[in-house]
């Protein structure tokens, strides 16, 4: 026979949250997950009322209710649970009556990563796709336009034979508008080098990012530095990872320009490590997180689902390419980008594995 500290020590060593409540719908047992989840521990909860330590709706409490008068096992998916701290978390759980205890056991799973994963699945494979499809139109449109400059070139000296200077200047114009059409084709395509993998500091990229847009906005742009001196080198290409970080704080630069100016603007980059992380659906004991934070004006609401697309832009001048070049260079780095934006703050997260795989 198990005793009552063995039983309590199985308990604790479950992946699942283990609450179990009395007939007053208050708590009186919950394992170490089930502490984790609701972010609360056992010696401050137990005795309180559920409705004080986690939230749902009043049906929910009439289930409860009802299953401990009739004894009723049930069910429920994805329910929204408030807790205590104010924090919002989705998860599946079990109840189980123990009728002759006058107890309900409640068997409780977060579904915030699997649903977080999915969700980063879904995007990564989104993105995938459409990149595919815009590299094979890019080559497409790139073909017939090597042949319309040669054929320009042919004609304007064919003009300079003949001394017709109005015409050439048409010629020109030509050549000219075929080359500026592909230089955007080439940014369309995305970097042609695969990326080289060695240990690199982070702040020496986020530095030379910082360093150039201080440049570029001659220094009117505050630029604060929040960083981990401990974060060990990275496994990076340090030239792409530059241009992947640049990008985006040069979208935070311009936003900032046209909306507020920059005077009144600030941008912050930040790095942390963070453990236990999962990038798609790889786990990563230890990745290195650059944040890049501005008090901008903002991603408009119809476009934050597909910034990281193609010519997807919130800016009348943008080309739409920044941000899906750094998604692009950060997904050959085995790494993550997320984006969280409202009206005067904008948050880019880049995840990277601290060790090489």
């Amino acid at each position: 026979m198990l005793k009552d500290r063995q039983l309590r020590l199985l308990l604790d060593n479950l992946t699942s949250a283990v609450l179990v409540l009395d007939e007053n719908l208050s708590l009186c047992y919950l394992n170490s997950a089930a502490e984790d989840l609701v972010a609360a521990s056992s010696a401050r909860s137990i005795g309180l009322p559920l409705e004080e330590v986690v939230r749902e709706s009043r049906s929910a409490q009439q289930a409860l209710r009802s299953a401990l008068a009739t004894g009723e096992k049930y069910t429920v998916r994805r329910a929204l649970w408030l807790l205590h701290n104010l924090e919002e978390c989705t998860v599946d759980y079990s109840v189980t009556p123990l009728t002759d205890l006058g107890l309900l056991l409640l068997e409780v799973q977060s579904m915030d990563r699997l649903l977080r994963i999915a969700r980063e699945d879904a995007l990564i494979s989104a993105q995938e796709t459409t990149r595919n499809l815009v590299r094979g139109m890019a080559h497409e449109v790139k073909n017939p336009l090597g042949g319309i400059r040669g054929a320009a070139q042919l004609l304007q000296r064919e003009l300079v034979d003949l001394n017709d200077e109005g015409l050439g200047e048409y010629t020109q114009i030509i050549i000219e508008e075929a080359d500026r059409l592909r230089n955007l084709v080439d940014r369309m395509l995305g970097p042609r080098q695969p990326v080289k993998l060695l240990p690199v500091n982070v702040h020496s990229i986020t530095e030379r990012a910082a360093q150039l847009i201080e440049a570029e906005c001659d220094g009117a742009l505050i630029i604060k530095r929040d960083y981990d001196p401990s974060i060990p080198d990275i496994p990076a290409d340090s030239e792409q990872l530059i241009q992947a970080v640049l990008n985006i704080a040069r979208n935070a630069m311009q936003a900032i320009a046209e909306s507020i100016g920059l005077e009144a603007g600030s941008l912050t980059i930040r790095t942390r490590v963070q453990r236990q992380f999962t990038i798609g659906r790889r786990h990563c004991p230890l990745v290195c997180r650059i944040d890049i934070l501005d008090n901008g004006p903002g991603i408009p609401e119809e476009i934050r689902e597909r910034i990281f697309y193609p010519m997807i832009s919130g800016r009348a001048e943008g080309s739409g390419l920044g941000l899906s070049i750094s998604q692009h260079i950060i997904n050959q780095h085995r790494g993550l980008i997320k984006c969280e934006s409202e009206p005067g703050q904008t948050e880019f997260q880049i995840y990277l594995p601290l060790a090489s795989e």
